[in-house]
C-alpha cells in the first residue's frame, strides 16, 4: 500500500473523508499530536487501526468530533462535562463519559468497556476534515504502539508509511503533547495529564480532581506504564552528561538538544516528542534528561518522560 500525503485543502479534505468512508485510514493533525483516524462506526476499520500500530485490542480510543451536540449524541452527558466542554473545547481535552447504549459506535473503539473517551480538537486541519467527513473520527495517535508520539506528517510517515492510506500535512502541531483525559463517570478524576493543565481544570470545576492510582484499572487511553519510547534508554532527572549518553536539557544547561533554554513549559512541551525523535534518529543509545518541574504542563511531560523511561516488554 502507498501512503498519500494530502493538502490541507478542499480538495485533500474531501479525498480524506471519502478514505474514511471507505473503511480506510487517514493520519491528520490535532493541537497536540496526529491522529490516525477511522470511521468509529466500522469495526473493520477501527480494527485497522490497531493492526497498523500493531496497539493492544484491550487499549481504548478517543473519538474525535465536530461539537459538542455531536459529543451527547454518543455518551451520558452531566454538569461536570458541560462545565468543561464549556470552558475548554475545542481543545486539548478528553472526557469520560457513559457510553449511550445506542451509540452505534464499534465496541472495539471502547475496548468493550461502558465508557467513551470523546474529544472536540481545535486544529483546523482536523475540524476541516471532521467537517467534510461529518462522522464521528476515532483516533489514537498515529505512531507504532508505545513509541514516539508524532507532530508532524515526517513523523508518521516514519512509522507507517505503507501501513495507511493518507497523510494530511497540516505542520507541526503547537501543544506537543497528548490531550488531557478527564474521567467523568462518578466524580471528576484524571485520568491522564497533558496539554490543559491540571490547574486550569480545577479552577473551572472549583474543586479538585482525583488522580488515577498506578494500581487503577486501564480506563483510557495513553495509562499504559511503558510508552512513548525511543529506540534507546531514557534516564530521568540527569543532572549532568554521561559517557556514551546524549543530553535533552531544560533550562539554561550545555546539552545536545534543549526542549526550552528559557525553562518555559509551554515551549518545552511543544519541543517534547520532535526533540525526542531527533535524538532517536541520531541512534542515541542513552537519552538522559533534565529535570522538569513538576506542575502546569511539567506534568504532562513528566508523564511522557515516565513512560518512556519504562522497563520495555
Amino acid at each position: 500500500m502507498e501512503t498519500t500525503c494530502l493538502s490541507p485543502d478542499e480538495e485533500g479534505f474531501a479525498r480524506a473523508a471519502a478514505i474514511l468512508r471507505a473503511g480506510g485510514l487517514v493520519a491528520f493533525p490535532t493541537e497536540t499530536v496526529y491522529g490516525l483516524g477511522a470511521d468509529a462506526r466500522q469495526d473493520h476499520a477501527v480494527a485497522r487501526i490497531f493492526e497498523a500500530k500493531d496497539r493492544p485490542r484491550f487499549n481504548p480510543l478517543i473519538v474525535h468530533v465536530g461539537s459538542i451536540e455531536t459529543a451527547q449524541a454518543y455518551v451520558e452527558w452531566n454538569d461536570f462535562a458541560d462545565v468543561l466542554a464549556r470552558a475548554f473545547w475545542p481543545g486539548p481535552l478528553t472526557l469520560v463519559l457513559p457510553l449511550k447504549p445506542d451509540a452505534g459506535l464499534s465496541s472495539l473503539v471502547t475496548a468493550d468497556l461502558a465508557s467513551l473517551a470523546v474529544r472536540l480538537p481545535a486544529h483546523p486541519v482536523a475540524q476541516g476534515l471532521l467537517e467534510a467527513f461529518d462522522g464521528p473520527v476515532a483516533a489514537p495517535s498515529a505512531n507504532p504502539s508505545g513509541k514516539i508520539s508524532p507532530t508532524e506528517a515526517g513523523h508518521v510517515l516514519a512509522g507507517l508509511s505503507g501501513r495507511i492510506e493518507a497523510v494530511l500535512d497540516g505542520g507541526a502541531c503547537a501543544v506537543g503533547v497528548e490531550s488531557t483525559i478527564v474521567g467523568l463517570v462518578g466524580a471528576p478524576v484524571l485520568l491522564r495529564p497533558g496539554g490543559l493543565p491540571l490547574e486550569a481544570l480545577e479552577a473551572a470545576l472549583g474543586q479538585p480532581l482525583r488522580l488515577h492510582g498506578a494500581d487503577d484499572p486501564l480506563s483510557a487511553p495513553g495509562q499504559m506504564q511503558s510508552h512513548y519510547a525511543p529506540g534507546g534508554l531514557v534516564r530521568l532527572n540527569a543532572t549532568e552528561r554521561r559517557e556514551g549518553e546524549v543530553l535533552l536539557g531544560f533550562g539554561a544547561v550545555e546539552a545536545d538538544l534543549n526542549l526550552s533554554v528559557a525553562g518555559d513549559l509551554t515551549e518545552a512541551a511543544a519541543n517534547l516528542f520532535h526533540h525526542l525523535h531527533a535524538l532517536d534518529a541520531q541512534g542515541a543509545g542513552v537519552i538522559a534528561v533534565s529535570p522538569i518541574p513538576d506542575h502546569g504542563l511539567g506534568r504532562a511531560i513528566n508523564d511522557r518522560l515516565r513512560r518512556a523511561a519504562a522497563p520495555r516488554d
